[in-house]
């Protein structure tokens, strides 16, 4: 696995994959923190055409509070990313983060193995995904 793990699926809209989205974090701790439109904000600040693409900052306060626990400047690294983007007319992809890649830098084996089990989580959502 790379820094991050996609699945390509077909739906009706942003809102429609969104919510599935959501749903799936929120069986697995997470809720959502901070949001970019990326669509949105390169209109406005560069004048750009983008395809719908959305950053959800996912967060599972149970991980955070473990992780930050061990490590404070450990939020520089948080949340976790997941990305939705429309490539073409119905097709949408969902990125999800590597919490492990992205934690490696920290190099404290007690954030590695709590990065593990952010990840197993985070591929349970994409697995949710059908």
């Amino acid at each position: 696995m790379t820094y991050f793990k996609e699945k390509i699926l077909e739906r009706n809209s942003m809102e429609a994959i969104r919510s599935e989205v959501e749903a799936a974090l929120k069986i697995e701790g997470f809720g959502i923190l901070t949001e970019i439109d990326i669509q949105a904000t390169m209109k406005k600040k560069l004048g750009k055409d983008y395809a719908p693409y959305l950053i959800l900052g996912a967060c599972n306060p149970v991980f955070a509070d473990k992780v930050l626990e061990v490590e404070p400047h450990i939020g520089t690294l948080l949340p976790c990313n997941v990305t939705i983007r429309q490539l073409m007319d119905n097709s949408y992809e969902v990125a999800v983060m590597d919490p492990a890649a992205a934690m490696a830098v920290v190099k404290n084996s007690k954030i590695e193995s709590l990065a593990g089990e952010v990840r197993e989580k985070l591929m349970r959502v994409l697995e949710r995904l059908k």
